[in-house]
Protein backbone atom coordinates (compact mmCIF):
# COMPACT_ATOMS: atom_id res chain seq x y z
CA UNK A 1 0.00 0.00 0.00
CA UNK A 2 2.80 2.49 0.98
CA UNK A 3 4.28 2.22 -2.69
CA UNK A 4 1.20 2.81 -4.45
CA UNK A 5 0.90 6.24 -5.05
CA UNK A 6 -2.45 7.96 -4.61
CA UNK A 7 -3.31 10.03 -7.92
CA UNK A 8 -6.33 10.27 -9.08
CA UNK A 9 -7.82 12.20 -12.05
CA UNK A 10 -11.09 11.51 -13.62
CA UNK A 11 -13.27 14.01 -15.96
CA UNK A 12 -15.36 13.50 -19.04
CA UNK A 13 -15.45 15.66 -22.08
CA UNK A 14 -18.24 15.99 -25.06
CA UNK A 15 -15.86 15.70 -27.82
CA UNK A 16 -17.39 17.70 -31.48
CA UNK A 17 -17.35 14.74 -34.00
CA UNK A 18 -16.84 15.16 -37.37
CA UNK A 19 -19.90 13.49 -38.22
CA UNK A 20 -23.39 13.72 -36.72
CA UNK A 21 -23.56 11.35 -34.20
CA UNK A 22 -26.66 8.62 -33.84
CA UNK A 23 -28.83 9.52 -31.14
CA UNK A 24 -29.13 5.57 -30.33
CA UNK A 25 -25.64 6.08 -29.33
CA UNK A 26 -23.94 6.74 -26.03
CA UNK A 27 -20.63 7.54 -26.31
CA UNK A 28 -18.09 6.47 -23.67
CA UNK A 29 -14.67 7.98 -22.71
CA UNK A 30 -11.78 6.61 -20.91
CA UNK A 31 -9.56 9.04 -19.12
CA UNK A 32 -6.03 8.10 -18.71
CA UNK A 33 -4.27 9.39 -15.53
CA UNK A 34 -0.49 9.85 -15.08
CA UNK A 35 -0.56 6.78 -12.78
CA UNK A 36 -3.94 5.17 -12.84
CA UNK A 37 -6.70 5.09 -15.31
CA UNK A 38 -10.81 5.31 -14.59
CA UNK A 39 -13.90 5.73 -16.78
CA UNK A 40 -15.87 8.40 -17.42
CA UNK A 41 -19.09 8.87 -19.34
CA UNK A 42 -20.81 11.45 -21.55
CA UNK A 43 -24.55 11.69 -20.74
CA UNK A 44 -25.42 14.18 -22.84
CA UNK A 45 -26.84 11.56 -25.41
CA UNK A 46 -28.74 9.26 -23.56
CA UNK A 47 -32.38 8.76 -24.34
CA UNK A 48 -34.21 7.50 -20.62
CA UNK A 49 -31.92 6.35 -17.88
CA UNK A 50 -28.02 3.70 -17.68
CA UNK A 51 -26.98 2.17 -14.88
CA UNK A 52 -23.40 2.29 -14.10
CA UNK A 53 -20.93 0.83 -11.76
CA UNK A 54 -18.08 1.80 -9.05
CA UNK A 55 -15.18 0.13 -9.38
CA UNK A 56 -13.24 -0.28 -5.48
CA UNK A 57 -9.48 1.37 -4.91
CA UNK A 58 -6.83 -0.73 -3.05
CA UNK A 59 -8.05 1.45 -0.32
CA UNK A 60 -11.03 -0.38 0.19
CA UNK A 61 -11.18 -3.21 -1.77
CA UNK A 62 -14.15 -4.69 -0.49
CA UNK A 63 -16.46 -1.84 -1.40
CA UNK A 64 -18.56 -1.29 -4.51
CA UNK A 65 -21.59 0.46 -6.23
CA UNK A 66 -23.99 1.36 -8.54
CA UNK A 67 -25.58 4.59 -9.55
CA UNK A 68 -28.50 4.70 -11.87
CA UNK A 69 -28.21 7.91 -14.44
CA UNK A 70 -31.47 9.72 -16.27
CA UNK A 71 -30.33 12.61 -18.45
CA UNK A 72 -32.73 15.41 -19.00
CA UNK A 73 -32.64 18.73 -21.20
CA UNK A 74 -30.75 20.21 -19.41
CA UNK A 75 -29.40 18.20 -16.06
CA UNK A 76 -28.69 14.95 -14.95
CA UNK A 77 -30.33 12.83 -12.32
CA UNK A 78 -28.45 10.48 -10.10
CA UNK A 79 -29.33 7.61 -7.93
CA UNK A 80 -26.44 6.36 -6.39
CA UNK A 81 -25.76 2.71 -3.86
CA UNK A 82 -22.95 1.60 -2.73
CA UNK A 83 -21.66 -1.17 -0.10
CA UNK A 84 -19.19 -2.48 1.79
CA UNK A 85 -17.56 0.90 2.27
CA UNK A 86 -15.17 0.74 5.78
CA UNK A 87 -15.38 3.30 8.91
CA UNK A 88 -13.42 6.09 7.13
CA UNK A 89 -11.48 6.66 10.64
CA UNK A 90 -9.33 4.02 9.46
CA UNK A 91 -8.06 6.61 6.87
CA UNK A 92 -7.10 8.71 9.99
CA UNK A 93 -8.72 10.31 12.51
CA UNK A 94 -10.00 13.67 10.89
CA UNK A 95 -11.81 11.18 8.36
CA UNK A 96 -15.84 10.77 9.60
CA UNK A 97 -17.62 10.41 6.49
CA UNK A 98 -18.02 10.15 2.40
CA UNK A 99 -18.81 12.28 -0.44
CA UNK A 100 -19.75 11.47 -3.80
CA UNK A 101 -18.29 13.50 -5.98
CA UNK A 102 -18.66 15.01 -10.05
CA UNK A 103 -15.87 15.99 -11.82
CA UNK A 104 -16.43 18.34 -14.87
CA UNK A 105 -14.13 18.18 -18.38
CA UNK A 106 -12.11 21.59 -17.26
CA UNK A 107 -11.42 19.64 -13.71
CA UNK A 108 -13.99 21.45 -11.71
CA UNK A 109 -15.01 18.79 -8.63
CA UNK A 110 -18.33 19.32 -7.55
CA UNK A 111 -19.71 18.04 -4.48
CA UNK A 112 -22.99 16.11 -5.01
CA UNK A 113 -23.35 14.74 -1.28
CA UNK A 114 -22.90 12.82 1.54
CA UNK A 115 -22.90 9.05 1.74
CA UNK A 116 -24.18 8.69 5.19
CA UNK A 117 -23.73 5.04 6.30
CA UNK A 118 -25.49 2.24 8.38
CA UNK A 119 -23.12 -0.81 7.87
CA UNK A 120 -21.14 0.20 5.61
CA UNK A 121 -23.77 0.58 3.15
CA UNK A 122 -25.46 3.77 1.66
CA UNK A 123 -27.23 6.17 -0.90
CA UNK A 124 -26.86 9.51 -2.34
CA UNK A 125 -29.84 10.86 -4.82
CA UNK A 126 -29.13 14.20 -6.63
CA UNK A 127 -29.32 16.09 -9.47
CA UNK A 128 -26.31 17.77 -11.64
CA UNK A 129 -26.60 20.36 -14.35
CA UNK A 130 -23.26 18.95 -15.59
CA UNK A 131 -24.24 16.19 -18.72
CA UNK A 132 -20.46 15.31 -19.08
CA UNK A 133 -18.48 14.32 -15.87
CA UNK A 134 -16.72 11.32 -13.71
CA UNK A 135 -17.90 9.99 -10.42
CA UNK A 136 -15.61 9.67 -7.68
CA UNK A 137 -16.55 8.32 -3.86
CA UNK A 138 -13.98 9.65 -1.41
CA UNK A 139 -13.05 10.25 2.70
CA UNK A 140 -13.71 13.42 4.05
CA UNK A 141 -13.99 14.94 7.84
CA UNK A 142 -17.13 16.37 7.14
CA UNK A 143 -19.99 16.78 4.36
CA UNK A 144 -19.23 20.69 3.76
CA UNK A 145 -15.61 20.32 2.25
CA UNK A 146 -15.22 22.20 -1.01
CA UNK A 147 -12.34 20.05 -2.22
CA UNK A 148 -12.05 15.98 -2.21
CA UNK A 149 -9.01 14.49 -0.56
CA UNK A 150 -6.93 11.94 -2.13
CA UNK A 151 -8.64 8.67 -0.22
CA UNK A 152 -10.29 7.76 -3.00
CA UNK A 153 -12.14 4.90 -2.39
CA UNK A 154 -14.08 4.24 -5.66
CA UNK A 155 -14.32 5.34 -9.32
CA UNK A 156 -17.32 5.01 -11.96
CA UNK A 157 -17.05 2.02 -14.36
CA UNK A 158 -18.46 1.24 -17.33
CA UNK A 159 -20.13 -1.94 -17.40
CA UNK A 160 -19.63 -4.84 -19.89
CA UNK A 161 -21.26 -4.73 -23.06
CA UNK A 162 -22.01 -1.04 -23.20
CA UNK A 163 -22.23 0.22 -26.32
CA UNK A 164 -20.55 3.35 -27.47
CA UNK A 165 -17.37 4.89 -28.83
CA UNK A 166 -14.43 4.85 -26.61
CA UNK A 167 -11.88 7.58 -26.86
CA UNK A 168 -8.73 8.44 -24.51
CA UNK A 169 -8.75 12.10 -23.06
CA UNK A 170 -6.11 13.50 -20.70
CA UNK A 171 -8.03 15.77 -17.60
CA UNK A 172 -6.65 16.80 -14.08
CA UNK A 173 -8.48 17.88 -10.75
CA UNK A 174 -6.38 18.78 -7.74
CA UNK A 175 -6.34 16.65 -4.53
CA UNK A 176 -6.03 17.35 -0.99
CA UNK A 177 -3.27 15.11 0.47
CA UNK A 178 -4.21 12.95 3.11
CA UNK A 179 -2.32 15.29 6.31
CA UNK A 180 -3.55 18.36 4.47
CA UNK A 181 -6.17 18.50 7.30
CA UNK A 182 -4.09 19.13 10.63
CA UNK A 183 -6.32 18.59 14.04
CA UNK A 184 -5.06 20.34 17.30
CA UNK A 185 -2.17 19.20 19.25
CA UNK A 186 -4.86 18.38 21.84
CA UNK A 187 -7.56 16.72 19.66
CA UNK A 188 -8.23 12.88 20.61
CA UNK A 189 -5.91 10.77 17.92
CA UNK A 190 -9.00 8.48 17.64
CA UNK A 191 -12.69 8.83 17.33
CA UNK A 192 -15.37 7.18 19.29
CA UNK A 193 -18.86 7.36 18.37
CA UNK A 194 -21.67 7.12 21.02
CA UNK A 195 -25.20 6.88 19.95
CA UNK A 196 -26.50 9.53 22.74
CA UNK A 197 -24.79 11.95 20.16
CA UNK A 198 -25.84 12.49 16.61
CA UNK A 199 -23.14 12.40 13.98
CA UNK A 200 -23.42 15.54 12.94
CA UNK A 201 -22.34 17.18 15.71
CA UNK A 202 -18.77 14.88 15.21
CA UNK A 203 -18.51 16.39 11.75
CA UNK A 204 -19.09 20.16 13.43
CA UNK A 205 -16.29 19.35 16.15
CA UNK A 206 -14.22 18.33 13.23
CA UNK A 207 -15.09 21.47 10.89
CA UNK A 208 -14.39 24.07 13.53
CA UNK A 209 -11.45 22.22 14.83
CA UNK A 210 -10.05 22.38 11.05
CA UNK A 211 -10.93 25.84 10.93
CA UNK A 212 -9.09 26.72 13.69
CA UNK A 213 -5.99 25.37 12.70
CA UNK A 214 -6.26 27.14 9.49
CA UNK A 215 -6.10 30.41 11.09
CA UNK A 216 -9.98 31.48 10.76
CA UNK A 217 -10.15 32.82 14.37
CA UNK A 218 -7.24 35.40 13.20
CA UNK A 219 -7.96 36.05 9.43
CA UNK A 220 -11.77 34.84 9.36
CA UNK A 221 -13.32 35.60 12.99
CA UNK A 222 -16.39 36.78 12.27
CA UNK A 223 -17.55 33.38 10.60
CA UNK A 224 -15.61 31.48 12.65
CA UNK A 225 -17.24 32.86 15.86
CA UNK A 226 -20.59 32.12 14.00
CA UNK A 227 -19.66 28.55 13.49
CA UNK A 228 -18.39 27.97 16.97
CA UNK A 229 -21.63 29.71 18.11
CA UNK A 230 -23.71 27.32 16.52
CA UNK A 231 -21.45 24.38 17.82
CA UNK A 232 -21.91 25.53 21.10
CA UNK A 233 -25.69 25.54 20.65
CA UNK A 234 -25.62 22.32 19.02
CA UNK A 235 -23.55 21.04 22.28
CA UNK A 236 -26.38 22.58 24.35
CA UNK A 237 -29.63 21.98 22.74
CA UNK A 238 -31.73 19.82 25.26
CA UNK A 239 -34.76 19.68 22.22
CA UNK A 240 -34.72 16.50 19.57
CA UNK A 241 -32.08 15.08 17.68
CA UNK A 242 -33.37 16.00 14.58
CA UNK A 243 -33.64 19.95 15.71
CA UNK A 244 -29.36 19.31 17.32
CA UNK A 245 -28.42 17.84 13.59
CA UNK A 246 -29.83 20.89 12.19
CA UNK A 247 -27.57 23.15 14.08
CA UNK A 248 -24.40 20.99 13.76
CA UNK A 249 -24.84 21.67 10.15
CA UNK A 250 -25.09 24.87 9.81
CA UNK A 251 -22.43 24.97 12.18
CA UNK A 252 -19.94 22.63 9.87
CA UNK A 253 -20.80 25.01 6.78
CA UNK A 254 -20.18 28.19 8.40
CA UNK A 255 -17.15 26.36 9.66
CA UNK A 256 -16.00 25.60 6.03
CA UNK A 257 -17.31 28.86 4.98
CA UNK A 258 -14.56 30.33 7.46
CA UNK A 259 -11.83 27.98 7.01
CA UNK A 260 -11.91 29.07 2.96
CA UNK A 261 -12.18 33.23 4.26
CA UNK A 262 -9.05 32.30 6.14
CA UNK A 263 -7.00 30.34 3.05
CA UNK A 264 -7.41 33.00 0.74
CA UNK A 265 -6.68 35.61 3.12
CA UNK A 266 -3.72 34.38 3.98
CA UNK A 267 -2.28 33.57 0.29
CA UNK A 268 -3.15 37.03 0.03
CA UNK A 269 -0.95 38.15 2.35
CA UNK A 270 1.91 35.95 1.59
CA UNK A 271 1.53 37.50 -1.83
CA UNK A 272 1.48 41.07 -0.53
CA UNK A 273 4.74 39.85 1.39
CA UNK A 274 6.13 38.89 -1.94
CA UNK A 275 5.39 42.25 -3.71
CA UNK A 276 6.83 44.31 -0.78
CA UNK A 277 9.97 42.25 -1.30
CA UNK A 278 10.49 42.69 -4.89
CA UNK A 279 9.02 46.43 -4.28
CA UNK A 280 12.25 47.02 -1.86
CA UNK A 281 14.59 45.40 -4.68
CA UNK A 282 13.20 47.71 -7.21
CA UNK A 283 13.98 50.79 -4.69
CA UNK A 284 17.35 49.09 -3.83
CA UNK A 285 18.20 48.91 -7.73
CA UNK A 286 16.63 52.68 -8.31
CA UNK A 287 19.29 54.27 -5.80
CA UNK A 288 21.83 51.70 -6.76
CA UNK A 289 20.68 53.57 -10.81
CA UNK A 290 20.31 57.36 -9.18
CA UNK A 291 24.50 56.64 -7.55
CA UNK A 292 25.41 55.22 -10.71
CA UNK A 293 23.68 57.91 -12.87
CA UNK A 294 25.47 60.78 -11.07
CA UNK A 295 28.80 58.96 -11.27
CA UNK A 296 28.31 58.82 -14.77
CA UNK A 297 27.26 62.20 -15.60
CA UNK A 298 30.28 63.42 -13.69
CA UNK A 299 32.59 60.99 -15.50
CA UNK A 300 31.51 62.56 -18.57
CA UNK A 301 31.33 66.26 -17.28
CA UNK A 302 35.21 65.65 -17.10
CA UNK A 303 35.33 63.99 -20.41
CA UNK A 304 34.06 66.65 -22.12
CA UNK A 305 36.47 68.99 -20.49
CA UNK A 306 39.42 66.77 -21.09
CA UNK A 307 37.93 66.10 -24.80
CA UNK A 308 37.42 70.09 -25.40
CA UNK A 309 41.11 70.55 -24.12
CA UNK A 310 42.64 68.31 -26.54
CA UNK A 311 40.50 68.12 -29.27
CA UNK A 312 43.05 68.67 -31.50
CA UNK A 313 45.57 66.16 -30.87
CA UNK A 314 44.86 62.96 -32.44
CA UNK A 315 46.52 61.47 -29.48
CA UNK A 316 43.69 62.54 -27.11
CA UNK A 317 41.50 60.86 -29.32
CA UNK A 318 43.09 57.85 -29.34
CA UNK A 319 42.59 57.85 -25.73
CA UNK A 320 39.34 58.49 -25.52
CA UNK A 321 38.08 55.96 -27.84
CA UNK A 322 40.40 53.28 -25.38
CA UNK A 323 38.83 54.50 -22.34
CA UNK A 324 35.19 54.15 -24.18
CA UNK A 325 36.18 50.18 -25.32
CA UNK A 326 37.58 49.40 -21.55
CA UNK A 327 34.22 50.88 -20.10
CA UNK A 328 32.58 49.06 -22.25
CA UNK A 329 34.35 45.78 -21.32
CA UNK A 330 34.20 46.87 -17.42
CA UNK A 331 30.54 47.05 -17.82
CA UNK A 332 30.03 43.58 -19.69
CA UNK A 333 32.12 41.72 -17.17
CA UNK A 334 30.14 43.39 -14.29
CA UNK A 335 27.08 42.77 -15.50
CA UNK A 336 28.05 39.13 -16.46
CA UNK A 337 29.55 38.72 -12.49
CA UNK A 338 26.05 40.07 -11.36
CA UNK A 339 24.20 38.22 -13.12
CA UNK A 340 25.83 34.86 -12.44
CA UNK A 341 25.35 35.85 -8.74
CA UNK A 342 21.57 35.47 -9.77
CA UNK A 343 21.42 32.62 -12.59
CA UNK A 344 24.13 30.76 -14.45
CA UNK A 345 25.39 33.45 -17.40
CA UNK A 346 27.02 33.11 -20.33
CA UNK A 347 28.97 35.46 -22.78
CA UNK A 348 27.55 35.52 -26.66
CA UNK A 349 27.52 37.51 -29.40
CA UNK A 350 24.08 38.16 -28.44
CA UNK A 351 24.38 39.63 -25.17
CA UNK A 352 24.77 38.33 -22.18
CA UNK A 353 22.46 34.92 -21.93
CA UNK A 354 20.87 34.13 -18.43
CA UNK A 355 19.75 30.65 -18.30
CA UNK A 356 16.17 30.07 -16.24
CA UNK A 357 16.26 26.31 -15.85
CA UNK A 358 15.46 23.78 -13.50
CA UNK A 359 13.74 24.92 -10.29
CA UNK A 360 11.28 27.50 -12.16
CA UNK A 361 8.76 25.41 -14.44
CA UNK A 362 7.33 21.69 -13.79
CA UNK A 363 6.04 19.61 -16.26
CA UNK A 364 3.46 21.06 -18.74
CA UNK A 365 3.45 24.22 -16.51
CA UNK A 366 3.95 27.24 -17.43
CA UNK A 367 3.24 29.59 -14.13
CA UNK A 368 6.43 30.82 -12.30
CA UNK A 369 7.24 29.00 -8.89
CA UNK A 370 8.34 31.30 -6.16
CA UNK A 371 12.24 30.99 -7.07
CA UNK A 372 11.54 31.85 -10.24
CA UNK A 373 10.11 35.32 -9.19
CA UNK A 374 12.61 35.85 -6.90
CA UNK A 375 15.18 35.73 -9.25
CA UNK A 376 13.08 37.94 -11.54
CA UNK A 377 12.86 40.72 -9.68
CA UNK A 378 16.42 40.36 -9.03
CA UNK A 379 17.43 40.10 -12.45
CA UNK A 380 14.86 43.63 -12.79
CA UNK A 381 16.97 45.25 -10.29
CA UNK A 382 20.45 45.11 -12.48
CA UNK A 383 18.55 45.81 -15.53
CA UNK A 384 17.16 49.06 -14.26
CA UNK A 385 20.30 50.21 -13.50
CA UNK A 386 21.88 50.51 -16.42
CA UNK A 387 19.27 52.10 -18.66
CA UNK A 388 19.06 51.38 -22.58
CA UNK A 389 19.46 47.78 -21.73
CA UNK A 390 16.69 45.50 -24.45
CA UNK A 391 15.92 41.78 -23.28
CA UNK A 392 14.61 38.78 -25.22
CA UNK A 393 12.85 36.64 -23.72
CA UNK A 394 13.00 32.71 -24.94
CA UNK A 395 10.91 29.72 -23.68
CA UNK A 396 11.42 26.14 -23.99
CA UNK A 397 10.52 23.38 -23.06
CA UNK A 398 11.49 19.50 -22.87
CA UNK A 399 10.69 17.09 -25.52
CA UNK A 400 7.36 15.88 -23.57
CA UNK A 401 4.56 15.99 -25.32
CA UNK A 402 3.42 17.01 -29.35
CA UNK A 403 4.84 20.05 -31.02
CA UNK A 404 1.81 22.17 -30.96
CA UNK A 405 1.44 21.19 -26.72
CA UNK A 406 5.29 22.00 -26.65
CA UNK A 407 5.29 25.29 -29.10
CA UNK A 408 2.33 27.04 -26.90
CA UNK A 409 3.49 26.07 -23.21
CA UNK A 410 7.00 27.44 -24.53
CA UNK A 411 5.25 30.91 -25.78
CA UNK A 412 3.29 30.67 -22.11
CA UNK A 413 6.86 30.04 -20.23
CA UNK A 414 8.11 32.99 -21.96
CA UNK A 415 5.01 35.38 -21.68
CA UNK A 416 4.75 34.94 -17.59
CA UNK A 417 8.33 35.77 -17.41
CA UNK A 418 8.15 38.91 -19.84
CA UNK A 419 5.27 39.90 -17.75
CA UNK A 420 6.72 39.67 -14.56
CA UNK A 421 9.61 41.85 -15.97
CA UNK A 422 7.47 44.30 -16.54
CA UNK A 423 5.53 44.61 -13.49
CA UNK A 424 8.80 44.75 -11.86
CA UNK A 425 9.51 48.23 -13.84
CA UNK A 426 11.36 46.72 -17.00
CA UNK A 427 9.69 48.95 -19.68
CA UNK A 428 7.56 46.98 -21.68
CA UNK A 429 9.07 48.19 -24.76
CA UNK A 430 12.35 47.04 -23.80
CA UNK A 431 11.62 43.35 -23.99
CA UNK A 432 9.89 41.17 -26.00
CA UNK A 433 9.24 37.16 -25.64
CA UNK A 434 8.99 33.70 -28.15
CA UNK A 435 8.37 30.82 -28.04
CA UNK A 436 10.71 27.89 -29.50
CA UNK A 437 9.02 25.40 -28.50
CA UNK A 438 11.56 21.83 -27.78
CA UNK A 439 13.94 22.76 -30.13
CA UNK A 440 17.89 23.70 -28.40
CA UNK A 441 18.09 21.10 -25.81
CA UNK A 442 20.50 21.77 -23.21
CA UNK A 443 20.68 18.23 -22.00
CA UNK A 444 19.21 15.42 -23.44
CA UNK A 445 15.74 14.27 -22.66
CA UNK A 446 16.34 10.74 -21.82
CA UNK A 447 16.85 11.59 -18.24
CA UNK A 448 14.34 13.44 -15.80
CA UNK A 449 17.37 15.32 -14.69
CA UNK A 450 17.80 16.28 -18.38
CA UNK A 451 14.12 17.30 -19.37
CA UNK A 452 13.65 19.57 -16.00
CA UNK A 453 16.63 21.46 -17.00
CA UNK A 454 15.47 22.27 -20.42
CA UNK A 455 11.98 23.34 -19.11
CA UNK A 456 13.49 26.90 -18.72
CA UNK A 457 13.75 30.31 -19.89
CA UNK A 458 16.92 31.80 -21.59
CA UNK A 459 16.87 35.92 -20.81
CA UNK A 460 19.12 37.43 -23.91
CA UNK A 461 20.20 41.12 -22.57
CA UNK A 462 21.69 43.48 -24.98
CA UNK A 463 22.82 47.05 -25.18
CA UNK A 464 25.75 49.22 -25.58
CA UNK A 465 28.68 47.53 -23.87
CA UNK A 466 27.11 44.35 -23.91
CA UNK A 467 27.42 42.69 -27.40
CA UNK A 468 30.77 44.19 -28.12
CA UNK A 469 33.97 41.78 -27.72
CA UNK A 470 31.84 38.39 -27.41
CA UNK A 471 33.39 34.74 -27.87
CA UNK A 472 30.97 34.30 -31.31
CA UNK A 473 28.96 31.73 -29.29
CA UNK A 474 25.52 30.76 -28.81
Amino acid sequence: MSSWKMIYIIAAMTLQAQTPVPAPSVPLYRVTVEQNSATAINYRYLKGSTKIDFKPTPLAPTAKGMAKVASAATTTDIYAKFQGLPNPTQFGPEYLTYVLWAVSPEGRASNLGEILLKKGDGKVKVTEPLQSFGLVVTAEPYFAVSQPSNVVVLENAIRPGSSGKEETINAKYDLLKRGSYHMEANAQPTMVLDKATPFEVYEARNAVAIARTEGAPTYAPEAFNKAQGQLDAAEGTQGSKKDVARTARQATQSAEDARLIAVKRQEAESLEQERKMAQNTIDQANTDAAAAKAATDQANAQAAMAASAAAAEVASADQAAKATQNENANLRAKMLAQLNGILETRATARGLIVNMSGMNFSTSKADLRPVGREKLAKIAGLVLAHPGLKMEVEGYTDSTGGDQLNQRLSEKRAANARDYLVQEGVASDAIVSRGLGKADPIESNSTAAGRQKNRRVELVVSGAGLTDNADGAK
